[in-house]
Parts: C-alpha cells; sequence; structure tokens
C-alpha cells in the first residue's frame, strides 16, 4: 500500500484549511487512516515535503515507527524539516538522486515579557533535543553533532544523507535490492488559517466574508512568490 506524505505537514484541525484552498497537504489523521487500511501489510511512504508542524511530524513519526508491517520510505523530492524527522521511521529508506533532504532548529511565534522568551526558548531547546533523537536512532550520530548540523540548517543531497547514514539507498543506483519513510515553505500563516477558520465557521456574519476570501487567498499567493515562507 502506498501512502504519500506531501505539502506542509499539518495537525488535524487545520487539515481541513488546507484542503479548503485546495493545497495538498498531510495530517496525523490521514496516516493513521492509511495504516489502519494497510492492516499490517507492508507499506510504501512516498515524500516529498518542505516540513511544518512539529508535533504533527512526530504523531506521524510515531505512528509510522510503531506500524507492526515493514515501512519503506521514498524521498522523491524534499524532506525538509519536520518531513525529515518522518523520513526516520523508515525500516528502509531510499532517496532519489535529485531530492534533497534539510534539517534545522525549530521555530515558534511568540509575544510577552522577558520571562515568556525565556521560556520560550527553553521550550525550543527541548523540542531541539527530541527531533533531534530521531535522527540520533537512525544515524548513530551523537545528540551533539546532530544538534550541531541543525543549528546551521543543514542541507543534504542524497550522497551525502547517505555517507551521514540518514538514508540507506539511492534510488536507481545500479544493483539495490529491496528487502521484505523552516518557517516551511508553503505553510499558511497562523492568522490566514483563523480568518478563513472563522469565516467557515460563521459565513452569514460576515458581509464581507466574499472580500475576506479574496485577500487571504491574495495574501497566501504575496507570500509565496516573494519567498517569505521557506
Amino acid at each position: 500500500m502506498k501512502i504519500n506524505i506531501k505539502g506542509p505537514i499539518v495537525s488535524n484541525n487545520d487539515a481541513r484549511i488546507y484542503k479548503w484552498f485546495g493545497i495538498e497537504a498531510t495530517s496525523p489523521s490521514i496516516v493513521d487512516e492509511a495504516l489502519e487500511k494497510a492492516n499490517g501489510e507492508d507499506v510504501e511512504v512516498e515524500i516529498n515535503s518542505g516540513g511544518g508542524s512539529v508535533f504533527a511530524g512526530s504523531e506521524i513519526y510515531t505512528a509510522l515507527k510503531s506500524y507492526k508491517g515493514q515501512v519503506l520510505i521514498k524521498i522523491v523530492g524534499i524532506a525538509a524539516s519536520a518531513a525529515s524527522v518522518i523520513a526516520m521511521a523508515g525500516d528502509l529508506i531510499l532517496m532519489s538522486p535529485t531530492a534533497q533532504m534539510m534539517i534545522h532548529t525549530t521555530t515558534t511565534y511568540t509575544s510577552g515579557d522577558y520571562r515568556e522568551m525565556e521560556h520560550t526558548a527553553e521550550v525550543l531547546k527541548n523540542t531541539d533535543n527530541t527531533i533531534a533523537n530521531a535522527y540520533r536512532l537512525k544515524s548513530g550520530k551523537t545528540q551533539d553533532e546532530l544538534l550541531e548540523m541543525m543549528s546551521h540548517e543543514t542541507w543534504m543531497t542524497a550522497e551525502k544523507a547517505k555517507e551521514l547514514n540518514l538514508i540507506d539507498e539511492i534510488m536507481f543506483e545500479e544493483g539495490l535490492q529491496l528487502a521484505a519513510s523552516a518557517n516551511y515553505m508553503g505553510l499558511l500563516p497562523p492568522e490566514v488559517i483563523n480568518k478563513i477558520r472563522n469565516i467557515i465557521k460563521n459565513p452569514l456574519n460576515s458581509q464581507e466574508g466574499e472580500t475576506d476570501i479574496l485577500m487571504a487567498r491574495f495574501n497566501y499567493l504575496k507570500l509565496r512568490g516573494a519567498g517569505l515562507d521557506d
């Protein structure tokens, strides 16, 4: 059975907003439903995603890692940020020679006084350590080595990822044998998510609902064109 990890990695609650926009996205419930249908049979997971929510990514990673059947991961485009964490769940991880992998430290939005900022900094450091666990379990590298790579937003070709033991094989290599998985590019800004959620919930309460929808779409496209969502 094939499972696609495509587009932003989002929470189950936000997934319908992306669907409304017509944007391909992946949430934990999508993967859970696919694994339930697979019912223990081997699955092939195809990844082309720049990442997204670290907690949604962790939930998907855990579901794949816990699955009783064999999990074959194929990175066909990009596996960045949370998507690279998901890739680490594979029993066998393959990567296209034209694909890339990226690992980096986590980011978030916050506000408040210095105490709130210090608290947020600690949360981010803890999150970085939990993410590094997935890379460590796969590669055998130390936590410090991986955190250093993450702090520099490390981009990897298939050759480099294999050298670092983050994948097992490069696709299409001769003799390959298969034995019996940033503020983020494409991730909708929170204000857009909230605006559309309110419009969907109360479509008749806003006299300017249609204008709000058009402006939300325009702002999303403008962000992508300006490269602000990388």
